[in-house]
C-alpha cells in the first residue's frame, strides 16, 4: 500500500504569514494586506490563516515586530563598551536602516511598541543603556522618545526625492535660490544621508550639553 503523499508547499507558519504579509506590504503598502490576498499569495484556504491570526490587524502587528527585531541592539549590551552618545548613534543608524528597507510599515510601527515583543525590547534597552550612563528616568524617556521620532521622521520619506528632475520647474523669478534643485533627486541617497547625519550630530550634540548639566549624583 502506498503511503501518503508529501504535500507540495510547506505546511502554514507564523513565520510563513509573516514573511508573506511583510513582502506585499513592502510591495503594495498596508492597504494590499487582507486574509484573503494573504491566503492566496500562500496557497491556502483564507480560515486557515486563522489557526495563526484571528484579525488582519495582528498580522500587521507581528510585520511591525518582524522590522523591528532587525535593528541591532547590541550597543546596549552591557559588556559593549560604547558609551551613551556612540551607542545612540550606532543604534539610530540601524534603526533608521530597517525603516527604510520597510517604510510602508512606519505609520504601524508610529503607534508604539504596545505588546509587541521586539519594540518593547528596543524600548527597554535604549531606555535601560541611559539610566545606567546616568540620566534621570524622566529624561531617559524623553530621549527614547525623541530618537524614535527622528528614525521614523527620516525613513518616511525623501526631501531630495520631493524635488522634480526639471530645470524650468524652478524659475528663478519665483524661487532664487532653487537654482541647482532639479539636481536634487538624482543625488537623494547623498543628500537624505548627509542629512541624517547632520540632524543626528546635532541632536547627540545638544544631548551631551544636557548630561553635562546634569547635578552630580551624591555618593552612596
Amino acid at each position: 500500500m502506498c503511503g501518503m503523499a508529501r504535500p507540495r508547499k510547506p505546511l502554514l507558519s507564523t513565520d510563513r504569514i509573516v514573511d508573506a504579509a511583510r513582502a506585499l506590504v513592502d510591495a503594495e503598502g498596508l492597504a494590499a494586506v487582507s486574509t484573503r490576498r494573504l491566503a492566496a499569495e500562500l496557497g491556502v484556504s483564507g480560515p486557515s490563516l486563522y489557526n495563526h491570526f484571528r484579525t488582519k490587524d495582528q498580522i500587521l502587528e507581528a510585520v511591525a515586530d518582524s522590522v523591528s527585531a532587525q535593528v541591532d541592539l547590541s550597543m546596549f549590551d552591557a559588556a559593549d563598551e560604547r558609551d551613551w552618545r556612540t551607542a545612540l548613534h550606532d543604534w539610530a543608524v540601524s534603526y533608521r536602516a530597517a525603516l527604510r528597507e520597510h517604510p510602508n510599515i512606519v505609520p504601524v510601527l508610529a503607534q508604539g511598541p504596545g505588546r509587541r515583543p521586539a519594540g518593547l525590547r528596543l524600548a527597554d534597552a535604549v531606555f535601560g543603556s541611559m539610566v545606567d550612563a546616568g540620566w534621570p528616568p524622566a529624561q531617559a524617556t524623553s530621549i527614547g522618545a525623541l530618537m524614535r521620532y527622528f528614525v521614523m521622521g527620516s525613513a518616511l520619506g525623501s526631501f531630495a526625492g520631493g524635488f522634480v528632475d526639471d530645470q524650468d520647474a524652478y524659475d528663478p523669478a519665483d524661487y532664487p535660490h532653487l537654482g541647482q534643485a532639479h539636481l536634487l533627486a538624482d543625488r537623494q541617497d547623498v543628500v537624505d544621508e548627509r542629512a541624517f547625519e547632520t540632524g543626528l550630530a546635532a541632536l547627540l550634540d545638544g544631548l551631551a550639553v544636557q548630561f553635562a548639566a546634569l547635578p552630580v549624583a551624591a555618593p552612596h
